[in-house]
């Protein structure tokens, strides 16, 4: 039996450009982009709160994110905490949304008709008063994330005081924290903590961003958000005439230009006409009533 043999290429191999193989980013490289998606929850999460507390919204402030393991963790929230575990759509990822326990007491008393100041030491469970307020800040807390995220609003797991009997991650497991600062007017600010383990951090910012390029796959919408905000001047030209070269080098003071103003007056943006309308007064103002728009 013969064994050596003279092998020839079917084809040439395929070349992959370095792009396609580049892996994809690190957990720890996402820590910017967890601190944009703090601050658009910083965003959603205010005027949420005011519905919740009444008067203005709060002053929200998302704070430079950190990493810890997950037996630091108990530590850092306190013994006494509103532990909310929340579900994103990224697949197998659970978040952990935790409210300090003195804050949650505050609203309380407040919402009872007291001053909301700090007390006491902070009990070992919240009473029952305390029970509904904290579905509802759940719930707030579960739509602002939803809407930084770019999904619905995340779904509520459980719920516990106790991170030790919650135990929402796996022992010792690298995760990142969130905090959240939350100021009212003259009063101590208090803090909504936010974690997940850093290894989730692809997949919840990916489904972020993925959620983002959908809805920005359609036609920009002109009264949403950065479009709604950017100034655009809008000129209402009433008289558009020529005059001779040889009239205005005779131009003095006192001197009268009759003119007329035209019926349909154009309104441009950047030279482009874009409406037309009528010459009118509203609240002793000069105004333009719009006959027609140009497509």
């Amino acid at each position: 039996m013969k064994t050596d043999h003279s092998f020839i290429a079917e084809r040439a191999a395929a070349q992959h450009c370095e792009e396609l193989l580049r892996s994809g980013p690190e957990a720890v490289d996402l820590l910017p982009a967890l601190s944009r998606a703090g601050e658009r929850f910083a965003r959603a999460l205010a005027p949420g709160l005011a519905d919740l507390i009444g008067g203005d919204a709060p002053s929200v402030t998302a704070l430079a994110p950190c990493e810890l393991r997950e037996n630091n963790l108990a530590q850092e929230l306190g013994a006494l905490a509103a532990n909310s575990l929340l579900a994103p759509a990224a697949p197998g990822v659970t978040l952990l949304a935790s409210i300090e326990g003195s804050a949650v007491l505050r609203l309380v008393d407040r919402a009872y008709g007291g001053k909301g100041e700090p007390g006491g030491p902070v009990p070992l469970s919240f009473p029952l008063s305390a029970q509904l307020l904290i579905e509802r800040l759940e719930t707030v807390v579960a739509a602002a994330l939803g809407e930084a995220l770019g999904e619905g609003p995340l779904r509520a797991l459980k719920r516990n005081p106790r991170i030790e009997e919650l135990a929402p991650f796996p022992a010792g497991a690298p995760l990142v924290l969130l905090p959240i600062e939350i100021m009212e007017g003259a009063r101590a600010p208090w803090k909504l903590r936010l974690a997940l383990p850093l290894a989730a951090l692809p997949k919840v910012l990916g489904a972020s961003q993925g959620a983002a390029a959908k809805r920005q796959s359609g036609p920009a919408d002109p009264a949403a958000a950065p479009f709604a905000d950017v100034p655009l001047p809008l000129v209402a030209t009433l008289v558009d005439m020529k005059v001779p070269l040889a009239a205005v080098s005779r131009l003095e003071p006192g001197a009268v230009l009759p003119v007329a103003v035209a019926r349909a007056v154009p309104l441009s943006i950047a030279g482009a006409v874009i409406a037309r309308g009528t010459i009118g007064a509203q609240d002793d103002c000069v105004a333009i009533r719009l006959s027609q728009i140009v497509v």
